[in-house]
């Protein structure tokens, strides 16, 4: 990203300062934490006293590089990070069936890659400004949204966040949209402040976490109604029973209809497509 441009004024810059305090003699008193410039403090900055400072800056960086790009919509997608590209290994499987069973998911894989060139190549005839695939950034699911896109040659952004585990960006995002977070938080935020359509694939916690926050927030009002969709039909039956919480009265009868369940790429973009009056797009060989 190209440094922001400050506007020309009279006083001296905090890069300027920056500098000039490390060139300060050395001496008990510079040497102290106290000393430091407070926006050059690591260690004041990172402090239990300074988490709003931080949840703050988490959602500007983000939002100021978007709205620096223009990017006014996306199209999200959530999934599990464990779903193997066709004909790869499952390489989070811990036994023989969940071997058998994320393989078999490994399709999938494709129809999120499908997913995200149908949206892709929407947002292409609109100038890379609405209808971009933003992912979490990771493997699996992830990857194959943010590859599609790349299929196409359009952008993606990807959300990623710092976990216990080593995780890296998936070699598809575009490097430039590339974000990465310590706040689930500010994260979700970014995930839904621009949703025109969310689309959730099979998937562990996070991915039902995604949903029914989702989900929630479309039922109370505090989202407008958009395409929600579920991926695999087969899948989401064995995983909730929607039917059971509406027969228990703890949702209302019609709530399962916020959402709309699908199996393939081109049956959840018809779905968006007129949801929102959109043309019709081909994918490209």
């Amino acid at each position: 990203m190209a440094p922001r441009r400050r506007n020309k004024t009279p006083l001296r810059t905090s890069k300027q300062d920056i500098a000039a305090a490390k060139r300060a003699p050395q001496t008990p008193q510079t040497a102290s934490s106290a000393y430091r410039l407070a926006y050059a403090d690591d260690e004041f900055l990172t402090s239990d006293d300074t988490r709003g400072v931080r949840f703050q800056l988490e959602y500007l960086k983000p939002e100021f590089s978007l709205r620096e790009r223009g990017i006014r919509s996306t199209v999200v997608l959530f999934g599990g990070a464990r779903i193997p590209e066709p004909g790869k290994a499952a390489w989070a499987a811990r036994n023989d069936k969940q071997q058998r069973n994320l393989e078999r998911a490994s399709k999938y894989y494709d129809e999120a890659r499908s997913f995200a060139q149908y949206a892709s190549l929407t947002s292409e005839a609109l100038g890379f400004r609405d209808y971009v695939v933003v992912t979490g950034g990771g493997p699996g699911v992830m990857e194959a949204g943010n590859r599609g896109a790349n299929d196409v040659g359009a952008p993606s952004i990807g959300f990623n966040i710092v976990l216990p585990h080593e995780q890296a960006p998936n070699a598809y995002v575009s490097p430039e949209l590339c974000f990465n977070f310590h706040y689930f938080a500010t994260r979700k935020i970014h995930f839904l402040l621009r949703a025109k359509v969310v689309a959730i694939f099979p998937g562990g916690f996070g991915t039902l976490d995604e949903f029914f926050e989702t989900l929630t927030l479309i039922q109370t009002g505090r989202m407008e109604r958009i395409p929600l969709l579920l991926f695999g039909m087969e899948f989401w039956r064995k995983v909730i029973n929607f039917e059971a919480l509406a027969d228990a009265g703890t949702i209302s009868p019609d709530d399962p209809d916020l959402f709309t369940v699908v199996d393939t790429a081109e049956e959840g973009w018809d779905v968006v497509r007129r949801h929102y009056n959109l043309p019709e797009v081909e994918l490209r060989g």
